[in-house]
């Protein structure tokens, strides 16, 4: 009888630390954001390094720069439709089995456009890959429901600073790459990255439970809702889709130019002058750090001007030699430093607004961006075509523009209501 109460007891015991234990969710530590940094790295790798191959895409399918460099904005649509009917499931199945299926069937799609017979297959595969790559905003959030709100700032850049380490990385191994070997090394390489990320992830990555059992056209719909109805998401939004649009057209144009008559390079250049921007990575945690400390707006504030400058720096790139050469290096970096820091600062104001829908959030966060930044690819191939390097520069200062007047507008309106109730 005694030992029939003693296992009972013992039973009641450990379903009280099973439910305690899914009450409290895991913590994430040092070793886990590192973890969380590098799958974002990889995976957002998939959508940048075609900015580096897309002239080796050229000549090796006998097609026109301007009509290769359509893979960069195939794959960044790509990227926008995978963030609007993907990441809301971020809060309806469980984190890790959700980036681990994304990051196999990106391999599988990555795969696929190594071996496209032309460029219309090409495409098509790039924007599947683009669709599936979609793991670092599904990482986001978890992350941000895994550390105490005074941490979120500096988690956010720390998981920023690996994407932009992807960002980099991708661009300057696939330049080079792809001149050596050919454009489909580039992918076959980047499919193997992300497979081994895919194993990594099923045995590292936390376990999470769902925050909601709404059906999937219920969390689509809530996205929408999300945008509608929050006026701070619409503002972060339409900031990080213009400044994202811009730094999309530089991109574009900047392999356009290190490959064309002026510098008359090969694609390694573009990959050498995104790795000189590898800096950026110490920055962006340093941005959620100020973030936390002063706010998102004035951040938001620096970023944007910060931008504008590097365009006014990038557009002495046109005169070529070793002049021009300095100038997109000092130029590129300083753009990439404001763009990182704004998206920090987006960010942590976005994850205050719905705790049990951050997924859904951050869908209409990131569609919104990479809505603008397939648009700035293309926009930036254009500009380029029609007015070379000067173009592209003059369209990058319209884009962030846009962004400053609304935000200068808000500051103002902000100060006065609170000189109204003082």
């Amino acid at each position: 009888m005694r030992t029939l109460i003693a296992q009972t007891a013992q039973t009641a015991q450990s379903a009280q630390v099973k439910q305690a234990r899914q009450a409290r969710p895991p913590r994430l530590d040092r070793r886990g954001v590192l973890l969380l940094a590098a799958v974002c790295g990889v995976a957002v790798g998939n959508v940048y390094f075609p900015q580096a191959v897309s002239p080796s895409i050229a000549v090796g399918l006998h097609v026109r720069p301007a009509a290769a460099a359509g893979i960069v904005t195939a794959t960044q649509f790509g990227y926008a439709l995978g963030l609007f009917a993907l990441v809301p499931l971020g809060d309806r199945v469980r984190h890790r089995r959700l980036a681990v299926s994304l990051l196999v069937i990106t391999g599988f799609w990555l795969l696929s456009a190594a071996a496209a017979p032309g460029l219309g297959v090409l495409l098509a595969a790039g924007i599947l890959v683009g669709m599936s790559t979609v793991v670092a905003p599904v990482i986001g959030p978890m992350a941000a429901g895994l550390v105490a709100e005074r941490r979120r700032g500096a988690v956010s850049g720390a998981l920023l600073s690996g994407s932009l380490g992807g960002m980099l990385l991708s661009r300057a191994l696939g330049g080079p790459l792809s001149q050596w070997l050919g454009w489909r090394a580039g992918y076959l390489a980047m499919a193997v990255l992300t497979l081994a990320c895919a194993a990594l992830a099923s045995r590292a990555l936390p376990t999470t439970e769902p925050t909601t059992c709404r059906p999937y056209p219920a969390l689509l719909a809530q996205s929408f809702a999300a945008l509608a109805g929050e006026p701070e998401l619409r503002r972060s939004s339409f900031y990080q889709a213009t400044v994202f649009a811009a730094f999309s057209a530089v991109w574009t144009g900047v392999a356009l130019l290190l490959t064309g008559p002026v510098y008359r390079l090969g694609t390694s250049a573009v990959g050498l002058l995104a790795l000189v921007n590898a800096g950026t990575m110490v920055s962006t945690p340093a941005a959620g750090r100020w973030t936390d400390r002063r706010g998102p707006d004035a951040v938001n504030l620096v970023a944007m001007l910060g931008v504008v400058g590097a365009a006014v720096v990038l557009a002495g790139g046109d005169v070529g030699g070793a002049g021009g050469m300095a100038a997109l290096v000092a130029g590129s970096l300083l753009l990439d430093v404001a763009m990182q820091a704004g998206m920090v600062a987006n960010q942590v104001r976005n994850y205050r607004l719905r705790p049990e829908a951050r997924s859904r959030v951050n869908t209409a966060y990131m569609t919104c961006a990479y809505c603008g930044g397939g648009a700035g690819s293309w926009l930036g191939a254009q500009a380029f075509g029609g007015f070379g390097w000067i173009g592209v520069c003059a369209a990058t200062v319209v884009l962030v523009g846009a962004a400053l007047a609304w935000h200068v507008r808000w500051l103002r309106h902000s100060h006065s209501r609170g000189c109204h109730r003082a």
